[in-house]
């Protein structure tokens, strides 16, 4: 009020110094001017107002040691930490009676990242009881508060995107640039979708009438769950934390993560980041917890009766078990599995233009990445160019970590990071062998690969798997894994088949020399996002739904499905005019009905005046049904 009653004097002042200089102003003139400096005070204070409410809450978070490239630890060499088990020497000084541990390291130097407490079945029950009881105030919350959350978060990430990158780093083995792509950038624009859009998603919404409930009016509430729970995998440990705790408390609920046991240490810190955000804009930070279990324990969650929602993100195998888990509550479920992507290359295509793509494509991540192509499909004619463009890129790849630092504090250039452990190595070269048998051309990889720092490390050789057919199990399976699987067709229709000939339906591409091409392909295609002459950026705009079909899972996050999804959706509906018309039985079927053949008269005349093909057949049920209505016992 002090602001507002300030900036409206201060331009009264000057049009009073004004009006002393110009004897001959009228009236109509003092009161424009009036008019206009009120508005401008008003907008001014308004304005403010508005930033003070809205502006991000600065928080700090403390970076961890290990996220440093200097760190340096001890390096574990054991086949039993592929499961991360723990062995004695590993565990606290003081360990629980009874406890079980994981084991964190970073896989791409097999450094010791710590060791963590394992949530047991009572550990799982009583945060979820934590995060019901936070939810009941969450949920009161305006979207003004909730955006303000996100924007805090969205600043801090930004200001922090390269410790937040590092860490990831650590914990998964992947690269700098990887992790700005599909950590920071998605993350992003997951928070900016939600801070623009996502009100306007969650509204009541109108809906249209019809002319037998003309007299009613109704809407359709989106209100949150309660409690929902997310399960997600391990490859990208910031997004897949972050993607369904932002959609799940923007929309009024409390959510408990389950995170893989791949990567309890950087989903920690990344939780914790959030729940500190929570903290300093006032807000009871138990709405989100924080799960690591083993899969034992699991069924806690998944079959809990208070988890009103899953949200489940890994593989085809995990997915069914939750599926099924949670039919004993009846729980809804969206599960994200598996993929096997293919990319259509039609005929006459410039392959070194897109080769850049195709590329990352397969190689993000070290390929562990849902939505990375899988398949290049690509017309007989230009196949041998595109095996040579592929075999000349993918033998110049350079594997490594990123979070080393030479002497001279050198940090070396690389194009791929590890893989997550090797406990699937034997199954990929199995993989590759087996199509090498039966006709595939493999000139280099297939195999594990020794770094000579990092003998600890877990790295598999960039591999370019030439004439794979549908009949070879690489074809079919998904590997998730830096290995290019090049197939040849004769005719479009053939390569639709292909692409189509998996179990598998989640993303896929179509590259060709005109967009209309691509579009037809596109279109035949079994799968539940496709980009043309692109890859994978269907997911960098959150407005859409993101989900497969098939064995690659069902329902959808991202966009206004994902985010509705989230939430109970409630239909009211109201009379227009309550005064003047409201529903009533009429006599003819009041209870007890007076006659049979009456009433049916009635209710048939209604569905022909309603619905009848033809205005003379809707007006003789008019009369039908006035003549019903009006018609004595």
């Amino acid at each position: 009020m002090v602001m507002f009653i300030s900036a409206v004097l201060h331009p009264l002042k000057t049009i009073n110094l004004w009006l002393e200089n110009s004897p001959d102003a009228s009236v109509a003139d003092v009161t424009s001017l009036v008019t206009i400096f009120l508005a401008l005070g008003v907008y001014l204070v308004i304005n403010r107002y508005h930033k003070a409410v809205n502006s991000a809450v600065p928080f700090k978070w403390t970076t961890p040691p290990a996220a440093d490239p200097k760190w340096e630890t001890i390096t574990i060499h054991d086949a039993n930490l592929e499961s991360h088990l723990v062995h004695d020497d590993l565990l606290p000084m003081n360990p629980a009676e009874g406890r079980r541990y994981i084991t964190s390291f970073d896989p791409s130097t097999s450094m010791h990242l710590g060791t963590f407490a394992a949530d047991s079945e009572a550990d799982i029950d009583a945060k979820i009881e934590r995060a019901g009881r936070a939810q009941v105030k969450w949920a009161q919350t305006t979207f003004g508060e909730r955006r303000r959350v996100i924007r805090t978060l969205m600043k801090w990430l930004v200001d922090n995107q390269d410790v937040a990158a590092r860490v990831a780093c650590r914990d998964t083995g992947k690269t700098l640039v990887d992790a700005a792509l599909g950590e920071i950038i998605t993350t992003c624009s997951k928070m900016e979708w939600l801070m623009n859009h996502g009100e306007q998603a969650l509204q009541p919404e109108t809906r249209h009438w019809n002319l037998i409930l003309a007299y009613k009016k109704s809407k359709v509430y989106y209100e949150p769950l309660g409690v929902v729970a997310a399960i997600v995998s391990w490859n990208y440990p910031l997004h897949n934390a972050w993607s369904p705790i932002l959609a799940s408390i923007f929309a009024g609920n409390a959510v408990v993560l389950k995170c893989s046991e791949h990567v309890i240490w950087s989903t920690s810190w990344f939780v914790g980041a959030i729940e500190e955000c929570l903290r300093k804009c006032g807000h009871n930070p138990d709405i989100v917890q924080t799960v690591c279990c083993w899969p034992e324990q699991a069924k806690a969650l998944t079959q809990s009766p208070f988890i009103k929602h899953i949200t489940f993100i890994g593989s085809e195998k995990v997915g069914r078990q939750i599926a099924a888990d949670a039919i004993k509550h009846l729980t809804p479920v969206c599960l994200e599995l598996g993929g096997k992507d293919p990319a259509i290359i039609l005929p006459e295509t410039d392959l070194r233009k897109w080769a850049s793509l195709w590329m990352r494509g397969i190689f993000q991540n070290s390929g562990q990445n849902c939505i990375g192509i899988e398949r290049l499909i690509v017309h007989e004619s230009q196949y041998d160019e595109l095996y040579a463009i592929m075999t000349e890129r993918v033998r110049r790849l350079r594997f490594g970590s990123v979070l080393t630092t030479s002497d001279e504090g050198f940090i070396p250039t690389i194009d791929c990071g590890s893989m997550i452990s090797n406990q699937r190595f034997k199954t990929l070269q199995d993989l590759v062998q087996d199509a090498e048998e039966k006709g595939a051309n493999v000139e280099f990889g297939g195999q594990e690969w020794r770094h000579p720092y990092h003998s600890g490390g877990s790295y598999f050789s960039a591999t370019v798997v030439g004439d794979a057919t549908e009949e070879m199990d690489i074809a079919q399976e998904e590997l998730f894994a830096p290995i290019a699987t090049i197939m040849r067709y004769q005719t479009v229709d053939e390569a639709i088949d292909i692409a189509n000939g998996t179990r598998y339906g989640l993303g896929a591409s179509v590259f060709g020399p005109t967009q209309s091409q691509c579009l037809t392909v596109a279109k035949n295609l079994e799968c539940g996002m496709v980009s043309i002459n692109d890859f994978g950026v269907f997911y960098l705009n959150q407005d859409l739904p993101f989900g497969g079909v098939k064995c690659s899972g069902y329902g959808r996050f991202g966009g206004p499905e994902g985010l509705r999804s989230l939430t109970l959706t409630k239909v009211i509906m109201v009379d227009r005019w309550p005064q003047i018309i409201q529903t009533s039985i009429p006599a003819v079927l009041d209870y007890p009905i007076r006659s049979m053949v009456q009433s049916w008269d009635f209710v048939s005349g209604l569905v022909d005046f309603l619905y009848a093909d033809g205005y003379r057949k809707r007006f003789n049920g008019l009369i039908q049904l006035w003549g019903a209505s009006s018609a004595r016992k």
